[in-house]
């Protein structure tokens, strides 16, 4: 990975990339770091792993709809994919804060919607890089 090769194996979400266990999830909410941002906040601690993990929190409480959940949950998965290389070895937990709901036209998912959530995850990951380098 070290030689600046883009490959497939570079943008992959393996298993040792995710937060899986209950006590993993726990172990972030309990460092009590957290950015925060209009709809979602990101909770993150060091760990002793040469990258950042990822675990989601998306709560049916804040987004009704299955497919809306789904759609967040992909947004951020590809962004943390996409800049996991520059993140600083933290095991990061994204939730859901405030409710989102469909739009006007009553489809829960619509491209203002998406950019609005993808813009949000990446100041959240730009402040937590800014914040490891100073």
């Amino acid at each position: 990975m070290s030689s600046g090769v883009v490959t497939a194996e570079n943008f992959g979400f393996d298993r040792q990339l995710r937060l899986r266990a209950a006590a993993e999830f726990s172990e972030v909410f309990a460092a009590r770091k957290v950015l925060r941002g209009v709809c979602f906040a990101l909770h993150y601690r060091p760990n002793d792993k040469p990258h950042a993990r990822l675990g989601l929190v998306i709560p049916k409480k804040q987004a009704r709809q299955a497919v809306l959940r789904n759609a967040i949950k992909r947004q951020a998965r590809e962004l943390f994919r996409l800049r996991r290389a520059g993140l600083p070895p933290f095991d990061l937990v994204l939730r859901l804060a405030k409710p989102v709901g469909p739009s006007a036209a009553g489809h829960p998912i619509n491209p203002q919607s998406k950019a609005a959530w993808r813009a949000e995850i990446v100041s959240l990951f730009d402040q937590l890089c800014q914040k490891n380098s100073a």
